[in-house]
């Protein structure tokens, strides 16, 4: 009896320490588990071995990339990359951090087999052991302090600058809200990658509609409706860029803060850099035009037309220069060098001086017509064999309609160097002719027909009245020649030949009032010894007949030549 109640107590006992030992076992594994999820990942304690070292650049930037990925990610071990001496131990893991960030978010993708595992290498240009990362960052760099190698003091500096160029905005912030690690990849990037991107391609689509409306809807209703079709082909085009520049320059911002795999991300961020500067030429591009049209609006309004011919040079010159500007800018943000690019350029540049003389030429030509002034568009000039009215000064030629209404260009050199006769500069526009008399026609005659075409010229509206020249000035072959020198006061040619064409038509009037002929080259043989035959030579009245005849004609008018 006793034997077997000492044999129940014994069960007894050996059940309640084997349940003892199972809860125990259970609550530490329990206790396990939610230590390991409560982070995402296990806290490691400085008596944890972890497989790091310093010795060289090579093991210290592994050890600084390798124990921040996600798989293994222990920032204590990563932040031991900072020499003590100079980084507080808090302060360690933060900068270990944001460093891994700063090159995930540029996108510097760092060769691990060309890293140098020499214990003691030393940079062949400062003769120091330092070793250098990446050109882009100059102040990146590692040195050697006793027997490890650590990041520089500066580069430490030079981390909270790094991190706020490369998030600017706070977007830094935006790193905080995802997760280290237990996430699963699909394609290649985790989950929240994945939602990331989608964000990013409704947000990009919400700002292309919402730039669409505003430009489209909002403008075009305000505006006159005389002035949609000028605002559908100036305006919306000039508008539709902006969205896209905006676009670009959102997702060159956001895009580091996705953290998405280094290669991935280099070539998506220079590619984003590259594109975003294109759409910013394409705007300044547009813009040019737009301005363009408005200053000619302006131009049109003044009288001087050197406004007329400065704009479109300038519009020519601003394109050019807005396209220069925005190439060196793409090549820029693909990091070329283009200070070296600038060096070659101006280093070849006597080279190309020499083989584009003639360009050269030209330009400065065009500035010479610009600062002298000998014509302007809408001027008449006579320049060689060239004869017509200037339409445009362009970047390299001149522009001129001939009055065969053919066009002829002209290089700016060579007109600078010509002599040109503007005849669109022109006050008066002068009028010459000689009134050839018959022989026979009486002097008294000629005098009352030279006053006859003086009061002529002063009944004329557009007649200068205080200069004019009307003579008997040559006894030629054939012919008594009256000079006829006048001037019109008209702003055209057209203006001028119809002018020319009232006065002619007077003149022929006035003789055939007065009865006097008009000679022309002719030989007349006089038979006056016949009898039968009357005389040739005319039967003139007296003075007093042809003043009367004189007064008549004048009170008479000017003929009617508008018909």
């Amino acid at each position: 009896m006793y034997h077997l109640l000492s044999n129940s107590t014994i069960n007894i006992h050996f059940m309640e320490q084997h349940r003892f030992s199972l809860i125990k076992k259970s609550t530490l594994l329990w206790l396990i588990i939610i230590l390991s999820f409560s982070n995402g990942y296990a806290q490691p304690t400085e008596n944890d071995r972890f497989d790091y070292s310093l010795s060289s650049p090579y093991h210290t930037v592994k050890t600084h990339l390798k124990y921040l990925q996600t798989e293994s990610y222990h920032p204590n071990i990563a932040a031991k990359v900072f020499d003590p001496a100079y980084v507080r131990p808090e302060e360690a893991e933060k900068k270990a951090i944001q460093l891994k960030q700063v090159l995930d978010g540029e996108g510097i993708y760092i060769n691990m087999d060309r890293l140098s595992r020499a214990v003691d290498y030393v940079d062949s240009l400062s003769n120091k052991k330092r070793y250098y990362l990446d050109e882009a960052f100059p102040e990146l760099y590692l040195e050697k302090i006793g027997q490890r190698w650590y990041y520089s003091r500066s580069t430490v500096n030079q981390i909270p600058q790094w991190h706020q160029e490369v998030y600017p905005f706070g977007t830094d912030k935006l790193l905080n809200l995802f997760p280290k690690s237990g996430e699963r990849k699909y394609f290649g990037l985790y989950t929240w990658q994945l939602i990331g991107i989608l964000i990013l391609v409704a947000i990009s689509f919400i700002i292309y509609k919402l730039f669409t409306l505003l430009f489209e809807k909002i403008i075009l209703n305000l505006l006159n409706r005389g002035k949609r079709r000028f605002v559908s082909k100036t305006i919306i085009p000039v508008a539709k860029p902006i969205s896209f520049l905006l676009i670009f320059l959102l997702l060159s911002i956001l895009v580091p803060v996705l953290q998405l795999p280094i290669t991935m991300n280099k070539y998506l961020i220079l590619s984003l850099r590259a594109i975003w500067p294109i759409f910013a030429i394409v705007f300044f591009y547009r813009l040019v035009d737009v301005v363009s049209i408005y200053f000619t609006r302006l131009a049109e309004k003044t009288e001087s037309s050197l406004d007329d011919q400065l704009v479109p040079m300038v519009r020519k010159i601003l394109k050019t220069f807005i396209i220069v500007i925005g190439i060196l800018f793409i090549l820029d943000n693909l990091n070329f060098d283009i200070t070296g690019i600038i060096a070659g350029l101006s280093i070849g540049g006597l080279a190309f001086a020499l083989a584009a003389q003639d360009t050269l030429k030209n330009f400065f030509g065009s500035i010479m017509i610009f600062v002298d002034k000998p014509f302007q568009v809408g001027d008449w000039i006579t320049s060689g064999e060239v004869d017509g009215t200037v339409e445009e000064v362009g970047f390299r030629s001149t522009r001129v309609r001939t009055f065969r209404n053919s066009v002829t260009y002209i290089p700016n050199g060579v007109i600078a160097d010509r002599m040109i006769d503007n005849h669109g500069l022109r006050v008066y526009r002068r009028f010459y002719t000689q009134l050839a008399l018959t022989y026979d026609t009486p002097v008294e005659l000629i005098e009352v027909f030279v006053q006859g075409l003086k009061e002529i010229v002063k009944a004329h509206p557009k007649t200068r009245k205080d200069y004019y020249e009307v003579h008997l000035n040559e006894m030629a072959d054939f012919s008594l020649n009256i000079m006829f020198y006048i001037f019109f006061k008209v702003p055209s040619w057209s203006e001028e030949l119809q002018s020319r064409h009232e006065i002619l038509i007077s003149i022929i009037s006035l003789a055939k009032e007065l009865g006097v002929n008009f000679a022309f080259p002719t030989q007349t043989l006089h038979m006056e010894t016949f009898p039968e035959k009357a005389g040739s030579t005319p039967v003139y009245s007296n003075q007093e007949q042809w003043q009367q005849q004189l007064e008549e004609f004048l009170k008479k008018g000017r003929p009617d030549t508008s018909r």
